[in-house]
């Protein structure tokens, strides 16, 4: 059994975190500047003492110093004298620093498919309809076995859906086209709010956030959120992803000696405003479940009316720092906090509540059995650890030293959505114009209309090629290809350059009533026809013969 873990005191003696108790999750409450984020660090280097691993968000910058050892400063000399306590064993924690936006920490990011539609709406801020619109979109990237790794996948995907919307309506319901740009342009916001790093791959593995180090100590993983703070949708939902990582990825272990892990969402507040009720639910169910997967959850915030009633009653380690009673809904927060603690006799809550001092509390923990213990006041430990951050310089050395450097710095752009469907697209696209080739056969006469004037290739009895550079106008008869004639055993040789022999034996026979329907011998008219023609070999000469026939056809 894991000893006792001391976070505060007072004259009666310390008050102990149980570390078997320790994942029936708790919350730390207080207005701005109370102590909130020392008491964090207590809890948080606590449990890394004792071998569990620790995620945190650091919103202010300040818990970098976990990763150094801190000193007796005479402000710290000072309190401790006032308490009567001796100065801790000073002594820094493993740290690994994260960071969406690969700054000031080891990358983080998700894939899309993993997120959800669900959750992606939540970032969003999709109402029901563009929601079941979304969710029709991943259906069918899976039905299709289209892979959603990043923004530009799901961009690709709802383009697609969105232009094939008729096919997709039978098997799938209507699919409407403004929710769809309503869902693109939310990406759109999000990829400016830095989710365009976020979503891709590598993926996190949520094993490398329940990491030990040699000596045993559980690694306090920091996410840095100083900057993801601007974007509240997606540092709250990055956050719940992660809770339901967790409750995916774990097995049931029941309790144990102490927890597997410890998870402190700070800002807890930005996860419930606005939050719509299936969201909500799964926020509640989460909390309810995955406390047997060994896990507990720590939710920091200012008021403890910010977090939803069948949230708060699953809090059952409690540390409430001072609130202020200045208008009558900090009256309200005042007696809600006082309510939900244990009575005390000789304690009045409501009071004291509005008492506290910077770095004092009201602690409650759960005992043995799993009851809470009647509120206690007393104060936060200092801890060994630095208070207040750390310099850049000692960021990057300890990111170099970190169990996952060079494991997720380098991003990976695999085959997936946008890869196939623009493949897809450049499939489908008109093919290159064939190289000129010879007809089948066809008997002298009348050329035969194509059968479809915008379509290349061969029609009835003829061969047809795109016009091209120094070639007759597509709306111009085509050449036949040269064959034997049928009255004559040796073929006789036909121009080349273009067919225009043919074409004036033809026009000639039209001038003279010979329509090409019986073989006679030519006229006079018609040999000196085809005689001038073969002794014309530019275009400029073919154009001039093209215009006298066409002068005679007129006038005949």
């Amino acid at each position: 059994m894991t000893n006792p873990l001391p976070i505060a005191s007072n004259s009666d003696g310390q008050l102990c975190l149980l570390p078997q108790l320790a994942n029936r999750h708790g919350c730390i409450t207080g207005a701005t500047g109370t102590g909130k984020t020392v008491t964090l660090q207590v809890l948080a280097q606590a449990l890394s003492d004792i071998g569990v691993p620790v995620f945190m968000a650091d919103v202010k910058g300040d818990l970098s110093g976990l990763g150094k050892a801190g000193a007796a400063s005479p402000k710290v000399k000072e309190r401790l004298a006032h308490l009567g306590l001796a100065e801790p064993a000073w002594a820094a924690a493993p740290v690994a620093f994260w960071d969406v936006y690969g700054e000031k920490g080891h990358p983080v990011r998700a894939t899309i498919s993993d997120m959800g539609p669900l959750m992606l709406a939540r970032m969003l801020n999709l109402n029901d309809t563009q929601q079941g619109v979304l969710q029709l979109v991943f259906k069918i990237a899976d039905d299709n076995g289209l892979l959603l790794l990043d923004t530009k996948d799901l961009r690709a995907m709802l383009q697609h859906v969105g232009e094939h919307a008729a096919e997709f309506k039978t098997e799938y319901g209507n699919i409407s086209a403004a929710s769809i740009g309503a869902i693109q342009r939310g990406l759109i916001a999000i990829d400016e709010q830095g989710g365009d790093k976020f979503f891709g791959e590598p993926m996190l593995n949520i094993e490398d956030w329940m990491q030990t180090d040699a000596r045993g100590k559980g690694v306090i993983n920091i996410l840095s959120a100083d900057k993801l703070m601007n974007a509240p949708r997606l540092y709250s939902t990055f956050l719940l992803w992660m809770l339901s990582e967790l409750f995916e990825h774990l097995p049931e272990v029941g309790d144990l000696d102490k927890p597997k892990m410890a998870f402190f969402f700070d800002e807890a507040h930005l996860l419930f405003d606005e939050a719509p009720k299936p969201l909500l639910q799964k926020i509640e169910q989460v909390v309810r479940l995955i406390r047997s997967k060994g896990v507990g959850v720590y939710f920091v915030t200012q008021n403890p009316l910010d977090i939803p009633d069948t949230v708060l009653g699953q809090l059952g380690n409690r540390v409430q720092h001072a609130l202020r009673a200045y208008t009558p809904r900090d009256q309200k927060a005042v007696t809600a906090a006082a309510e939900t603690f244990r009575a005390n006799p000789r304690l009045n809550t409501a009071q004291a509540i509005t008492e506290l001092g910077v770095g004092e509390a009201l602690v409650s923990f759960l005992d043995e059995k799993g009851r809470p213990n009647v509120v206690e006041r007393g104060y936060v430990l200092t801890p060994p650890s630095q208070i207040g951050p750390v310099s850049e310089d000692e960021r990057r050395a300890l990111m170099a030293a970190s169990l996952v450097a060079g494991i997720y710095e380098q991003a990976i752009d695999r085959e997936s959505a946008y890869e196939r469907l623009k493949g897809r697209t450049v499939q489908q696209q008109p093919p290159a114009a064939p190289a000129q080739t010879q007809g089948t056969s066809q008997t002298q006469g009348a050329p035969q209309a194509p059968a479809d004037d915008n379509a290349w290739g061969a029609s009835a009895g003829r061969a047809q090629t795109p016009p091209a550079q120094g070639a007759r106008p597509s709306g111009g008869m085509a050449r036949p290809a040269p064959q034997p004639p049928q009255s004559q055993p040796q073929p006789q040789p036909q121009d080349q350059g273009g067919g225009l022999g043919d074409l004036l034996k033809d026009a000639a026979g039209g001038i003279f009533g010979n329509g090409g329907g019986s073989r006679r011998s030519d006229s006079p008219l018609q040999a000196m026809v085809k005689s001038a023609a073969r002794s014309i070999g530019s275009q400029v000469g073919r154009e001039i013969i093209r215009g006298v026939l066409g002068s005679l056809m007129k006038k005949r």
